[in-house]
């Protein structure tokens, strides 16, 4: 999941930070012990030589056999880097790790005769310290990180709870559930914003007000559906009487034909508001299948290719059976080409034209009210699907609208 990454993620730049962090202190650290410690040495080795060279002076050199850590010798004697380093400045110091097991802290000081004091200082102890030192730095970072990638990931896993809460309340409202909060509290009342001030707690609340949005448009959209259809409906009964009461002619069958589609899109705005509504209730019976839908294509006036399978029967609502059927058909023949074919198999109807086939934005965004996918009245398609639409969901239908391969609409009704 993508939220589950997203935790990952972020324990894995917590991680990265503490490493990182970890990476800079322990360096800063062992370079400062590691001049510290050169320090101390180069500061032994001076004094030590400048006790040899007094001694010289005095008359009391040491004479001590090889191998030596402090003598008067000559300088031919000498590691030639100290040598060069002791032609540079006086008294000298060199550091000599040649010998991954034998390191030494040189001092050199010219004396009387063309001698040279010189000393080594044996820092192999101080070293394996600093070693000591950096291992004991790394195990308690690796302690350190095992305790801290738990409680990061357990700090982000928080943060995905509430936003996998937000996205789960997205998607509730995308499928139509507007009554769907982030901030709803146990039993479906909106509390406060949950989770604080955070930017998470932004992204509830500007969802929780999409929600709020969205659910008054709709309401006013509905409420306006509904008052349209109602108040259309007295005025045309009566324009229906008088449009019988006119003498015969060319002029009045124009406006008995303008009065039958009136009334048949107050009769579908009706429809709408009632769906709308929730006060549609289905009345399940056994019905034919293949003999509904040539009854539904015949009522409406298409000419459509009924292909029957046996003799498929379903328990379900003949009455909005055939409202779905009739308005899938009458959308194939306005809308698309003929021939409208109707295949009708086992609990499945399958309605398709030859024509272009549905819009895109049809496809992604389903059927839109007052809206037709004819040129000449914009983009999208009118009343016809969505009463489709909403009576299938009505009878627990499910009505899939795709393209044909070879051309053409497909709406599928499955039962």
């Amino acid at each position: 999941m993508m939220l589950g990454s997203l935790r990952w993620k972020v324990a894995a730049l917590i991680a990265l930070a503490c490493c990182a962090v970890v990476a800079v202190v322990g360096l800063l650290v062992h370079r400062t012990t590691l001049d510290r410690t050169m320090r101390l040495g180069e500061g032994r080795a001076l004094e030590s030589v400048a006790q040899v060279a007094e001694q010289s002076r005095a008359g009391t050199p040491p004479t001590k056999p090889v191998p030596w850590t402090e003598s008067v010798l000559s300088p031919d004697q000498l590691p030639a880097p100290l040598r060069a380093r002791l032609a540079a400045e006086s008294p000298a110091t060199w550091y000599d790790d040649r010998r991954s097991e034998e390191l030494w802290m040189w001092g050199a000081q010219p004396v009387d005769g063309g001698l040279v004091a010189a000393v080594k200082i044996d820092m192999s102890s101080d070293l394996r310290g600093l070693r000591a030192l950096d291992r004991a730095m790394l195990r308690a970072a690796l302690i350190a990180l095992a305790v801290v990638l738990p409680v990061s990931v357990g700090v982000a896993e928080l943060a995905n709870r509430r936003l996998r809460r937000v996205a789960a309340t997205a998607r509730r409202i995308t499928d139509g559930d507007l009554d769907a909060r982030v901030a709803a509290r146990p039993g479906g009342r909106s509390g406060r914003r949950p989770g604080g001030r955070d930017e998470i707690a932004e992204i509830s609340a500007a969802v929780d007000s999409m929600a709020a949005s969205l659910q008054h448009r709709l309401l006013a959209e509905q409420r306006f559906t509904a008052d349209v259809a109602h108040d259309l409906r007295t005025p045309l009964m009566g324009l229906v009487t008088a449009v019988d009461l006119l003498a015969e002619g060319e002029a009045t069958e124009l406006v008995r034909d303008r009065v039958r589609v009136l009334r048949s899109l107050v009769e579908d705005l009706l429809e709408v508001s009632r769906l709308d509504a929730g006060a549609e209730v289905a009345e399940r019976v056994r019905v034919p299948l293949a003999e509904v839908a040539e009854e539904s294509a015949a009522r409406v006036g298409v000419k459509a290719r009924v292909v029957a399978s046996g003799d498929p029967v379903a328990e379900t609502d003949p009455r909005r059976l055939d409202r779905i059927l009739a308005n899938l058909v009458l959308n194939a023949d306005r809308h698309g080409a003929s021939p409208v074919e109707i295949t009708v198999r086992d609990q499945v109807i399958e309605v398709r034209d030859r024509g272009p086939g549905f819009p895109p934005e049809l496809l992604a965004d389903g059927p839109r009210r007052f809206r037709t996918g004819a040129a000449e009245r914009g983009n999208g398609h009118g009343l016809g699907l969505t009463i489709a639409l909403g009576q299938a969901q009505v009878i627990g239908a499910e009505l899939t609208l795709t393209n044909a391969p070879d051309g053409g609409a497909v709406a599928t009704l499955r039962l």
